[in-house]
């Protein structure tokens, strides 16, 4: 047989990779909304956040690393509310979040469902945990 290499260099294809933008939740089109499913009784909508696909000194993280930072987070935006969130008043003094928040949930929380581009939650509305700013300012100060 002739001399074989003992290794076999594979460096895939030489085209680069195509970086798709995580959805941004704030700019959801009421259209797009309208096709999710609508949390009943005490239940929340909500949208994972999804990290960005390249770091600012532009690399691109593997598709492996981005899944792991999704099923790893803990942050949320607020697409709908059930009709019936928080209006326990032996539970709940007052709403702990509406539409449009920040927030912070348990990391087990909630039934996942997947759509195109990512995934949404349902949760209960004690599930919540807190509301924040913005989502950088928790990821950030994970990774401190």
């Amino acid at each position: 047989m002739g001399d074989l290499p003992d290794r076999v260099l594979n460096f895939g294809d030489s085209k680069p990779q195509e970086v798709k933008e995580p959805i941004d939740p704030t700019e959801i089109e009421e259209s797009q909304l309208d096709q999710l499913p609508k949390p009943t009784g005490y239940r929340i909508l909500i949208m994972p956040f999804q990290g960005k696909r390249k770091t600012n000194g532009g690399i691109v993280l593997t598709d492996e690393t981005v899944e792991r930072e999704r099923l790893a987070t803990v942050v949320g935006y607020v697409l709908s509310v059930g009709e019936d969130a928080y209006k326990d008043e032996s539970r709940f003094k007052s709403a702990w979040c509406k539409e449009g928040d920040w927030i912070l949930f348990g990391r087990y929380a909630g039934a996942k469902i997947p759509i195109e581009g990512g995934e949404v939650r349902i949760l209960n509305d004690d599930e919540v945990i807190a509301t924040v700013e913005t989502p950088e300012v928790i990821l950030t100060t994970y990774r401190s």
